[in-house]
């Protein structure tokens, strides 16, 4: 069996092609194996045609013949009546039918070769699944250390500390957060002056102010800036210690140092994530609108 192989230079594995998601060999490449005319096969097909259904014999369109080997459609051209091709059970049908030793020995090569071509095409397809496990995984750690930057920066951008001098940088940092909120800006400040005035000059949102009664913000200050910008608010309250920013009634943030303040001592700027902090904070607010 092997010298018939070997003579036609032909391994079995190469004439095993798959269709319509089937592993399949053609008549013409089982005549020359079995040492018999196409049409015998065919014929043995025929006589027996209960022996073979569709999932072990069918025929191909010429175009799916010349799709699968170009060679012989360049060489000696198709049948006209198109071709059978066979599963492998198909094969195996095909050796008790034909009865004779070669059809035999021949089938059990077939068999074989099968074998092989499965064993082949399931260790690829791990060898596939692993690189594609390990791509994976490669993919799930880079993305893991972006996040972990993404989450950094984004913690660096909304969590910051200022160092004594460093006055335009907070300015800036401040000037950022108030033109992120889209309508409402609330800043409570107990030692807000008209510095804040300077800063929120620049936004086109309601700016509410929430302070203690002092000379540092006049009603002559506030006066002044509504008659020309139009958007501020001064409510007077003196329980709050710390400042805060409130933002569109859903971000807060924390500032350790009152705006007036700013650069003379080391303060931080804090985006506040808790919230029940937030919810408790915008409900003590309600209560001075």
């Amino acid at each position: 069996m092997n010298e018939l192989i070997l003579n036609n230079d032909e391994k079995i594995e190469n004439l095993i092609y798959e269709i319509r998601g089937v592993q399949v060999m053609l008549d013409s490449d089982l005549a020359k194996l079995y040492q018999v005319e196409t049409k015998r096969i065919n014929e043995a097909v025929s006589r027996n045609i209960d022996k073979f259904p569709e999932r072990f014999c069918f025929r191909i369109t010429e175009k799916e013949f010349n799709s699968l080997k170009p060679q012989i459609a360049t060489s000696k051209g198709g049948s006209r009546k198109g071709h059978s091709v066979f599963t492998e059970q198909g094969v195996a049908m095909l050796a008790t039918v034909l009865k004779s030793k070669i059809a035999t020995k021949v089938s059990i090569a077939i068999m074989d070769a099968f074998v092989a071509m499965r064993k082949y095409i399931s260790t690829n397809l791990m060898k596939h699944q692993n690189l594609y496990n390990l791509v994976l995984d490669d993919h799930k750690r880079i993305d893991k250390l972006e996040n972990t930057f993404k989450q950094f920066e984004e913690k660096k951008k909304t969590n910051e500390i200022y160092f004594d001098g460093q006055i335009y940088d907070a300015y800036s940092k401040i000037l950022e957060i108030f033109k992120s909120a889209k309508k409402e800006l609330i800043i409570i400040d107990s030692y807000a002056d008209n510095t804040i005035l300077d800063i929120i000059k620049r936004l086109n949102i309601k700016v509410i102010i929430i302070t203690k009664k002092n000379n540092l913000l006049t009603n002559q200050d506030i006066a002044k800036y509504n008659k020309q910008y139009h958007n501020l608010t001064v409510k007077y309250d003196g329980t709050f210690h710390d400042r805060y920013f409130v933002l569109d009634n859903v971000t807060v943030y924390h500032c350790g140092a009152s705006i007036n303040r700013i650069g003379y001592k080391t303060f931080s700027i804090t985006l506040i994530n808790d919230k029940t902090i937030i919810d408790a904070l915008l409900n003590r607010i309600e209560k001075d609108k």
